[in-house]
């Protein structure tokens, strides 16, 4: 009787002590961005290096007040985030059209010309960013907006 349970007891230590220390590295990784980032905002994608891996990470800050639940908020920033890295790995070609549109309107004897210009940016991206995980989200200083950080692991560096 004494035995099964001792052994359950190991077990169940075994198990929550190992995933306590995978969690560690994540944890001092977001407390190391939002440091990072409350020090000196930023948003983009960035390479981050620590002693044993590399990790791909994606900064954005989303206006509140544009977003009528949290579930939006949230969607549009995964979607986001996935953009910008896709953008980072893969490439993209942006496209920069100017149309220049002059029309004369006669009022009487005089004639006026109005000039109206259209800027047309386009930008095309392929490819497929898998794997991006949200490490965290929190206000930003004047809490009008939420910062969101994911990342994902790109290489283990081997020692």
């Amino acid at each position: 009787m004494k035995y099964p349970f001792l052994l359950l007891v190991s077990l169940f230590l075994s198990t929550t002590l190992v995933a306590q220390g995978i969690n560690e590295e994540k944890t001092s990784l977001t407390n190391f961005l939002k440091r990072m980032y409350n020090s000196t905002p930023f948003e983009g994608v960035k390479v981050i290096e620590d002693y044993d891996h590399q990790y791909l990470v994606s900064v954005l800050s989303l206006d509140k007040a544009k977003y009528p639940s949290p579930s939006i908020l949230n969607r549009v920033a995964q979607v986001t985030a996935q953009r910008n890295a896709n953008t980072y790995l893969n490439g993209s070609t942006i496209s920069s059209d100017l149309v220049i549109k002059t029309t004369e309107q006669k009022v009487g004897n005089k004639t006026n010309t109005v000039v109206e210009s259209i800027e047309s940016i386009k930008e095309n991206a392929m490819g497929f960013t898998q794997g991006l995980e949200l490490l965290t989200n929190f206000d930003d200083e004047q809490s009008k907006r939420m910062v969101f950080i994911y990342s994902r692991e790109i290489q283990k560096t081997i020692k």
